[in-house]
């Protein structure tokens, strides 16, 4: 596996890497839209069908070799919140 592949699966978007994160299901919670545990569940394949969709293509990308800074930049234009790409960039430091 490349450094790049590395990187990308040790990021904070992914739960696996730097952090574990619930990926927004308290602010989901507190809105009322997970009320038990089916809820949680279609919650978490949503989740699955979106974000990790995108996870998976960025890993994927990084393990054939394309441009980390390429991928950095594909990374951040999917992550609408500053916060999640401050944390990003935070463990990506630590990281190194």
């Amino acid at each position: 596996m490349t450094r790049a592949a590395l990187l990308v699966l040790a990021d904070g978007r992914f739960p696996a890497g730097g952090h574990a994160h619930s990926g927004g299901a308290e602010p989901a919670v507190k809105a009322g839209r997970i009320r038990n545990a089916d809820d949680l569940a279609d919650f978490c394949r949503g989740r699955l069908h979106t974000t990790g969709l995108t996870s998976a293509a960025l890993a994927a990308a990084a393990a054939h070799g394309l441009d980390p800074l390429a991928l950095d930049e594909a990374a951040d234009a999917r992550t609408p919140s500053p916060a999640l790409r401050a944390v990003a960039r935070k463990l990506g430091r630590q990281l190194m």
